[in-house]
């Protein structure tokens, strides 16, 4: 049987109250165990970086600006997110195309895929796919090391 009321926490005669959301390690865990409030700090994070990029390293060559895509669009850890609304993973996958199309000087209305394929960079799923089986390595590792 679960409860969903909890009696009330005190501390020094205080009462403590419940939060609906705290950060811990940088990712955001609400009440509900969803990760859409992390993704959408992360996609403000994305959007923070392509601007700084698009600032900085506008003027730069075609192979300078694919090394910075690479470092600092491609970190995101979708590995970590489990439970998320089908809608907030779509809006982060346009925003990842928006920000690329912005920072390589592509029309707003020019394909993605051919986008995808002139540059040679790994669409949204193909990152996020790789975070998830890089992230199940690491954790097999631990679990391996730990029975040994």
């Amino acid at each position: 049987m679960i409860s969903d009321s909890f009696p009330q926490f005190h501390l020094a005669g205080c009462n403590l109250s419940f939060v609906p959301n705290f950060k811990y390690l940088g990712h955001i865990i609400d009440n509900k165990l969803q990760d859409d409030d992390d993704v959408y700090r992360e996609l403000k994070c994305l959007f923070t970086r392509i601007n700084i990029l698009i600032r900085r390293f506008s003027h730069c060559s075609f192979n300078v600006k694919l090394r910075y895509s690479e470092v600092f669009v491609f970190d995101f850890m979708t590995a970590l997110w489990r439970h998320v609304k089908a809608t907030v993973v779509n809006k982060f996958k346009s925003a990842y195309v928006k920000c690329l199309k912005m920072f390589f000087n592509f029309h707003k209305y020019s394909s993605v895929s051919d986008m995808f394929l002139q540059l040679g960079l790994r669409t949204f799923c193909t990152v996020s796919h790789n975070a998830e089986w890089t992230f199940s390595d690491v954790k097999n590792y631990v679990v391996t090391c730990l029975y040994v």
